[in-house]
């Protein structure tokens, strides 16, 4: 397999060979979990819920960024493999909540497994200087990530 980005010196990529680098592991990364059989949609979803709690359908489908028909269908379709589950909210008796189940967390965790295994293989196939700043990159672009969605919050709030 040849790609392009193999013949551009690591000093000086083109602007387009970062992003297509960072797509190629996120496809990577992402095609290892094979539990559940979830779409990324459903990932993304119970990973969310997991993370931040119980939420409300409209609420859910808005952090997703998809409809609230769509995201009702996803929810069902989660129900029905007990990886979701809907609940009377108690500070509305009329609202709906939406949490991932026991079951759900196990297989989240099970797909994240899957895919750290996916990492790690690719950084065995590294020098040790390449595995460092591969390192060093993914915590600084999480932390830089997470630093973006606080100031976002805020705004917001």
């Amino acid at each position: 397999m040849h790609h392009a980005l193999m013949d551009t010196p690591a000093r000086n990529p083109a602007p387009d060979d970062l992003i297509i680098a960072v797509e190629q592991m996120i496809r990577y990364v992402r095609h290892s979990a094979r539990t559940g059989g979830l779409s990324t949609a459903a990932s993304s979803a119970l990973a969310r819920l997991s993370r931040e709690g119980p939420q409300r359908l409209t609420e859910l489908a808005r952090a997703e960024g998809v409809s609230q028909p769509n995201m009702t269908q996803l929810v069902t379709r989660l129900e029905r493999a007990d990886l979701a589950r809907r609940t009377a909210d108690a500070s509305d008796g009329r609202g709906v909540l939406v949490a991932v189940t026991t079951t759900g967390l196990e297989v989240l965790a099970r797909r994240r497994a899957e895919r750290a295994g996916a990492l790690q293989q690719l950084m065995e196939d590294m020098t040790g200087p390449e595995r460092q700043a591969t390192t060093t990159a993914l915590l600084a672009l999480a932390r830089v990530i997470d630093n973006r969605q606080d100031t976002s919050e805020e705004h917001r709030a």
